[in-house]
């Protein structure tokens, strides 16, 4: 989940892909670590406020209809992203890398909602236990799941700098197209 939920060219990344280009491999990794000690946070502190949710059920079918909504403003959210076009221009500067990924993910407002509607999501349909130890393997997972992106992105920087228009373009308009099949989906199944 983390690993696709990130996959869209934005802020993290292409600083990791940046930092990888303008400093060296290792600087980039060390951001990379950073940036993934954070989520492993955020997806813990989303887990917390999923089992809040997963305990009032009430709240959960109230959420499910706000999901569809939410799926059908992602799908449109990535849909113009997949229109704009992506500047490959961010700043790598000097000094301690993996301070600055751990900066840069803390500000990340999207990760929490994120992890939380994921978690909401799987819990609703029964797919994850919402205890003790599968609330570690979750955030452990998100955490993994976010370096071992960041590493694609410095492994195949030089690849990725040339097309890096053409990888946008595609992969927002599959991520639009997928919310968009989501929330189809979820209104169906809401529908008697």
């Amino acid at each position: 989940m983390a690993y696709f939920g990130l996959i869209s060219p934005g802020m993290l990344n292409m600083t990791a892909l940046k930092t990888r280009i303008d400093v060296g491999k290792t600087a980039s990794i060390k951001y990379a670590f950073g940036a993934a000690i954070v989520v492993l946070i955020q997806a813990g502190i989303a887990l917390l406020f999923a089992d809040y949710f997963i305990k009032n059920p009430k709240v959960i079918e109230v959420l499910k209809t706000v999901g569809v909504f939410v799926f059908f403003a992602l799908a449109v959210f990535f849909f113009y992203l997949s229109r704009k076009k992506i500047a490959t221009k961010a700043k790598s500067g000097t000094g301690n890398f993996f301070i600055k990924g751990m900066a840069m993910s803390a500000v990340n407002m999207l990760a929490i909602p994120f992890y939380l509607g994921i978690s909401i999501y799987l819990a609703s349909e029964n797919k994850i236990i919402v205890a003790q130890p599968y609330i570690l393997i979750f955030v452990l997972g998100a955490s993994i799941g976010s370096f071992l992106l960041f590493f694609t992105y410095i492994s195949f920087a030089k690849i990725i700098i040339k097309k890096i228009s053409f990888i946008a373009t595609n992969i927002n308009g599959i991520l639009s197209l997928l919310f968009l099949i989501l929330g189809i989906l979820t209104l169906i199944k809401l529908l008697p």
